[in-house]
């Protein structure tokens, strides 16, 4: 029996091998080579060798052994794929592959479609595509040349246009040369061609200064030249032309020259040279902006949240002011949210009903989910870790409240790993009814500071609430099968009154870390409460909200936040944020 079933998997292992064909894919950039990479086709699917692809076209990439896992990132812009799964995470949103991934030869090898996904090509501000099993890298272009026709009656070159408000000028330097610039305008590629012909010695496409240029150098026999339009075609046109010209054309005037019927004859580059004509495309490097890459949530006609955050970004840390002598109530601070949150974001109502709790529960139950943790840093400047000052808060935070007579539960109290899916578990197991994360929060604008407290929305309140949550989501590249857990997350639906009653917490809290002296981390209340989408409350069932502390890119916060004791009224504050909304809005 063994035998057979031996055998059974050898017939499959070698009949295996004739389903495959492994190879190369090319890789050109403008139109020159660079190279290839290890390809493998299974079942119709071309395969690519992951880490050397991501290097060809510029983005970075991390293999993670463990986990079997391999992260691609760029600009604005990151994406996990883990092995013999087709579903991807992208920007910490799933998404699916046209076949899974899979390791072959020792290499993790995905379907090359991958690198053509249009988000990636913005990251990179290149357009990639696959034909011909090469994976072609162009610069973002408006105009293309398309082909080279050449007969006895004229010579021409034919562009195609992308955009249908291209202009042009023309200028002749000389008899033989002429100039065409289209203002704004970007060519495939630069090239220089020598045609060698009786109309056309040699043309050149460069650009300079964001114009695209066409240069031309006539011929023996060129007495008339023209550019015209024909839909979204643009020919330069050397020779004998027909009286009977295409509208919107610009053209010498001269004498038409009447020459013998020809059939036209479109030229590649390589018949070109067999007919005296030499083609020799010009490499362009890649430019990446230094933008990165977020888009806009909102119109851009909801201003007044961005307008705050902005100022935020750019003006000195917020003077603390002393705090009013009565807690305010969360009514007033959820009017003021709604006035100032674009459209699109959760109804919040103006007396919204007060949280029941069950009459079996003799206490409150609260989670509270240090984040991050084991091989998750979080995030990371010189010696300080992320990971170690949320463990202290969310431990601080834990015996603050068991002391006031919740009953409490930590996702880990120790350097740990807990997965985000996980952590949302332990909370619904629990049957929690308050769910507080604490993090703290990073970013590259070192000017970036002070206290924020989120919850959750599908939308973010803006740009910075956008990447805040995108740094906090990537640790789902930790995770063993952060798929099982996304689909659990999209399965589980927020209810309104979780993110009505989470959007008070969230100003509870605020208010009292505001209040709370010998923390010296800024706290603006205007712009402090915001919403994103955060993996870790979005599968939580209960009122949840996600603390960032400070920013550990801040060297401000970071020397607050390095402090023991500044840690320990941080923990106080949140607390009493905490204490402030059970006893007023839970019965």
């Amino acid at each position: 029996m063994m035998k057979y079933v031996l055998g059974v998997l050898a017939f499959f292992l070698f009949t295996a091998c004739f389903a495959q064909a492994q190879g190369k894919v090319s890789v050109a950039v403008s139109g020159n080579g660079r190279g290839s990479v290890p390809s493998v086709e299974l079942n119709g699917v071309t395969y690519v060798d992951v880490q050397k692809m991501a290097r060809k076209v510029g983005a970075g990439v991390e293999l993670f052994a463990q986990s079997k896992q391999v992260k691609i990132t760029a600009r604005g812009f990151y994406a996990i794929l883990t092995v013999s799964l087709p579903e991807i995470i992208v920007n910490a949103r799933p998404s699916k592959l046209e076949a899974p991934v899979v390791i072959q030869g020792g290499a993790v090898m995905a379907p090359v479609s991958f690198f053509t996904r249009k988000d990636l090509q913005k990251a990179l501000q290149q357009e990639i595509s696959f034909s011909k099993n090469t994976l072609w890298i162009e610069r973002p272009f408006d105009l293309e040349r398309v082909e080279n026709i050449v007969n006895a009656r004229e010579n021409e070159l034919v562009f195609n246009a992308r955009r249908q408000d291209i202009t042009w000028s023309v200028q002749e330097p000389n008899k033989h040369t002429v100039e065409v610039s289209f203002p704004n305008t970007v060519f495939k590629r630069d090239e220089h061609f020598r045609f060698r012909t009786d109309f056309i010695a040699s043309a050149d496409l460069y650009q300079n200064r964001g114009n695209a240029v066409l240069k031309v150098i006539l011929g023996k026999s060129a007495k008339d030249w023209r550019m015209i339009q024909q839909g979204s075609k643009l020919i330069f046109r050397v020779g004998a032309l027909p009286p009977e010209s295409p509208v919107e054309e610009s053209a010498k005037p001269s004498s038409l020259v009447q020459a013998g019927e020809a059939s036209s004859l479109t030229v590649a580059p390589s018949v070109l040279a067999e007919e005296g004509a030499e083609t020799i495309a010009t490499p362009t490097p890649s430019v990446l902006t230094e933008e990165d890459g977020f888009e806009e949530m909102f119109p851009a006609d909801s201003t007044t949240v961005m307008q705050a955050d902005e100022q935020l970004e750019i003006s000195s840390t917020p003077v603390m002011k002393e705090a009013p002598e009565a807690e305010p109530s969360a009514v007033p601070v959820m009017q003021a949210a709604a006035a100032t949150v674009p459209s699109g974001t959760p109804v919040m109502k103006a007396e919204p009903q007060t949280l029941r709790m069950s009459a079996e529960k003799r206490k409150i139950r609260i989670v509270v989910d240090p984040g991050h943790g084991g091989k998750d840093a979080g995030a990371v400047r010189g010696r300080y870790r992320e990971k170690e000052w949320n463990l202290a808060v969310g431990n601080e935070l834990a015996r603050l409240l068991k002391k006031g007579g919740f009953e409490v539960k930590v996702t880990r109290s120790t350097d740990v790993f807990i997965a985000l899916g996980e952590r949302a578990k332990i909370s619904n197991e629990f049957k929690a009814d308050l769910f507080v994360s604490i993090h703290t929060n990073a970013t590259k604008k070192t000017q970036a500071n002070g206290f924020q407290v989120y919850f959750r929305s599908e939308k973010a309140t803006d740009k910075e609430a956008a990447e805040t949550a995108a740094l906090e989501n990537e640790a789902m590249q930790y995770e063993e099968a952060h798929y099982n857990f996304v689909d659990a997350l999209l399965q589980s639906m927020v209810k309104n009154e979780f993110i009505n009653e989470s959007s008070k917490l969230a100003g509870y809290v605020r208010n009292a870390v505001y209040k709370q002296p010998g923390i010296g981390i800024a706290v603006n209340q205007n712009s402090s409460v915001r919403q994103a989408n955060f993996y870790v409350l979005k599968g939580v069932n209960s009122p949840s909200i996600l603390i960032e502390m400070g920013f550990i890119s801040s060297p401000k916060d970071r020397a607050r936040l390095s402090n023991k004791a500044a840690r320990e009224k941080m923990a106080l504050g949140i607390y009493n944020g905490i204490v402030n909304y059970t006893k007023k809005e839970i019965k």
